[in-house]
């Protein structure tokens, strides 16, 4: 796959995952639409999980792919706040992310 269009294909997921994310968190970013697989770039993954990351300015939610690539993630909020965000996500049907998630 060319490049250009791993990036359209990514940006296309990435898009779907940040419509996902704000509908629980009321606000969200794109993050990755391309991820390196092989020496080539392949888009993120169509699969969406949830997880929150804490960060130095706070804890974020974020929407990844079923490699941990964070397609989409929320503005630094409390813990709290970050929390009620994976708990919304979960309760409407997107599965719980566990292992490394992969930020900008």
């Amino acid at each position: 796959m060319q490049y250009h269009q791993a990036v359209r294909i990514g940006q296309e997921r990435a898009r779907k995952s940040q419509m996902t994310l704000f509908s629980h968190a009321g606000f969200a970013m794109l993050t990755l639409t391309v991820k390196k697989s092989e020496e080539t770039f392949v888009p993120v993954g169509e699969k969406e999980l949830v997880s929150v990351v804490q960060k130095p300015e706070g804890w974020i939610a974020v929407i990844v792919d079923e490699e941990g690539y964070a397609k989409a993630q929320s503005k630094a909020v409390s813990e709290e706040e970050a929390r009620e965000i994976l708990r919304k996500a979960t309760s409407a049907g997107i599965q719980e992310y566990s292992g490394q998630v992969r930020l900008v």
